[in-house]
């Protein structure tokens, strides 16, 4: 619809309308679903309640049709292994058909049983929490930090009662352990520095051998990962014994099988599906497989920067794109399915039903308020522009949205283009208040999947390797250049935002070019040096491929690092930063605005890397908008 032929209530610049869209919206009362799970006909969900001070709550749908917390009050389940945690939790199916669980406690790193814990200490932390076939325990992989060096990453398994045994230990990182169907093999991948799980891994399977005491221990260890160098991840086994995992030597993350005859992993290739499926394994636990025999599976694909369901049937893939949800759908007992759903026109919800055919929800993470119409909401639409070396990139664009207000006959919106962080990560195309926050008040948003974001293959993905801070730079530029040549936005009015990674993105781009007029970094990266020299583990090697290997490659780094070019940004920048962040420490932001022309930071205490306090994200929109609407004013 043209926004310039809607109804309006009055001449109110874009950048400016009221909105039904408020901070708190955006920060108090959305639920946050996460790393749902079924078990017989239960549907079980990781859900975050902003209300009660953020705590995370293992929340199940009965058979019967009600709702019930399963975690204990006092618990906030999850963890903080690699700092971004993930897999903090499982569910089987226990005797009585009621679920078991066995998670980990975010703020005490304590692991539970039930309502037991049974293991606690001030050094180790647990994450990728599955249930052994039989019940008897649980395999994790455990992070223990120590007062010198880094943290050390081990595979464990453990009993109901505790009693802790330490299966795998002298690699950098493990993840995904998985026990087959039958309790008799043991799957899991892991790295080492200075690779990436993105970049280069190893999956491994091992035998499981029970001892009289209630112990396990692994039998010889079989590497599957094949002649190429390549990432495979999330190994995750069918009921009749078939292990599959998706790797990308391909060039696209795509499903690959083993079968165990003779003694040997015979490896199985399937068809390319025409969707890349796979994840980048920033956190624990996610799933984009689900095996249901040798041959046949469902998947989670990613094409043209949206989520997809998948179905692989004797050989032919068949595409269901009505559906998007977070991870594979989950089976129920029943023949129907379960997922998070996160499409573009509605928040999140919970929804069961079939792949085709009827389907209903059972949990909103919000009700928009009453009033609010498809007018109101603005929906991505992806485009392609060309940026340096003739290389194209990718985008999602949203333009204004709103039944009351339009867009002035000569009047063009102003633009807040948003670089994700990462670098390797990609932008969502789900519904998110914090892009309809925006548009709502008459901004156009450009949520640009820069070269090096995920969902468009290695090589797109690879295309960062040696010029972060070159090239995702020359994107962003290229994006907003595109849109203001097709006449989109005002070229008057273009604003650019970013967090961590992305907060570097946005200091370049600034520096390099006049395109944008002011900017924002929430918890960004400034200094290149002191990220390398103060993060913690998991990325402690990551700019080896993106940057190059430090310290050998220092004056790439110094140039790189928004500090050391500093005097070339004019523009207003914007800085938001909690004082407990351990992955990019708060003097980034502190050293950065000190050598600019107009910079404003503003601390949140208590925040660590991402902002969780209902109070911080309310505070944070309003600041950035006020910061925004200042600059147009002063035009």
């Amino acid at each position: 619809m043209d926004l310039h032929q809607q109804k309006s209530e009055g001449a109110v610049k874009a950048g400016f309308w009221p909105s039904w869209v408020s901070p708190s919206l955006v920060a108090g009362k959305t639920l946050s679903f996460n790393e749902l799970r079924t078990a017989g006909n239960w549907v079980l969900w990781l859900e975050t309640r902003p209300e009660d001070s953020g705590r995370s709550v293992i929340t199940a749908f009965t058979p019967g049709g009600g709702y019930a917390d399963l975690s204990p009050v006092q618990v906030s389940v999850g963890t903080s292994v690699h700092e971004y945690g993930g897999g903090a939790w499982d569910v089987r199916l226990g005797a009585d058909n009621s679920p078991e669980l066995v998670f980990s406690d975010r703020k005490t790193g304590g692991l539970w049983f039930g309502e037991q814990c049974v293991l606690q200490s001030n050094v180790h932390r647990y994450a990728d929490i599955t249930w052994a076939t039989d019940g008897s325990g649980a395999f994790a992989v455990r992070e223990q930090h120590q007062d010198a060096g880094e943290p050390v990453s081990v595979l464990v398994f453990v009993t109901r009662s505790g009693q802790e045994t330490v299966l795998l230990e002298g690699a950098d990182f493990y993840a995904a352990p998985r026990p087959s169907a039958d309790g008799g093999w043991l799957a899991w991948f892991s790295w080492q520095h200075p690779h990436m799980p993105w970049t280069q891994t190893q999956l491994h399977v091992a035998s499981l051998h029970h001892s009289k005491e209630g112990g396990l221990s692994l039998g010889r260890i079989t590497d599957l990962t094949g002649p190429e160098t390549c990432s495979i991840i999330e190994p995750r086994w069918s009921k009749d014994g078939a292990l599959f995992a998706t790797e990308d030597s391909s060039g696209f993350w795509a499903p690959v099988s083993f079968i165990h005859e003779a003694g040997e992993w015979n490896r199985q290739t399937h068809p390319f599906s025409g969707a890349e499926i796979g994840l980048p394994h920033w956190v624990f636990g996610q799933r984009s497989l689900l095996p249901v025999d040798a041959n046949n599976l469902l998947a989670l694909g990613v094409s043209d920067g949206f989520n997809i369901v998948q179905e692989l049937k004797e050989g032919v893939w068949k595409s269901y794109t009505d559906i998007s949800p977070s991870n594979v759908p989950e089976p129920l007992s029943d023949g129907r399915f379960a997922w998070i759903d996160t499409p573009s026109d509605v928040p999140p919800r919970i929804m069961v039903g079939g792949l085709s055919g009827l389907r209903h929800v059972i949990r909103n993470s919000v009700e928009l308020p009453k009033g609010v119409t498809e007018q109101d909401v603005s929906i991505p639409q992806p485009m392609t522009f060309k940026t340096t070396g003739g290389a194209i990139a990718h985008a999602l664009y949203y333009a204004p949205a709103s039944h009351h207000y339009a867009l002035e006959a000569d009047e063009l919106p102003p633009l807040v283009v948003m670089a994700h962080g990462g670098p390797t990560g990609r932008a969502n195309p789900g519904f998110a208040f914090k892009v309809q926050f925006w548009t709502s008040r008459g901004f156009a948003v450009l949520d640009v999947n820069y070269r090096g974001s995920t969902g468009y293959g290695r090589d797109y993905r690879k295309a960062l390797d040696g010029k972060w801070g070159v090239v995702d730079i020359d994107d962003v530029l290229a994006a907003g250049k595109a849109v203001i040549d097709q006449g989109r936005v005002d070229p008057k009015r273009c604003t650019i935002r970013g967090s961590s990674a992305g907060g570097l993105t946005v200091l370049g781009a600034l520096a390099r070019s006049k395109v944008f007029i002011a900017g924002t970094v929430l918890y960004g990266v400034t200094d290149l040096r002191g990220l390398v020299e103060e993060t913690h583990k998991f990325e402690a090697r990551y700019l080896d491929g993106l940057i190059g290997p430090y310290p050998q490659a220092e004056d790439v780094y110094l140039q790189r690092s928004p500090l050391t070019f500093a005097e070339d940004i004019a523009q207003p920048v914007l800085f938001l930063h909690g004082d407990e962040d351990k992955v990019v420490a708060l003097s980034q932001a502190e050293d950065m605005v000190a050598c600019l022309k107009q910079a404003e930071l503003h601390v949140y205490a208590g925040e660590k890397h991402g902002f969780r306090q209902k109070e911080t994200v309310m505070d944070a929109f309003v600041r950035e908008l006020a910061f925004y609407q200042a600059v147009f004013a002063s035009l």
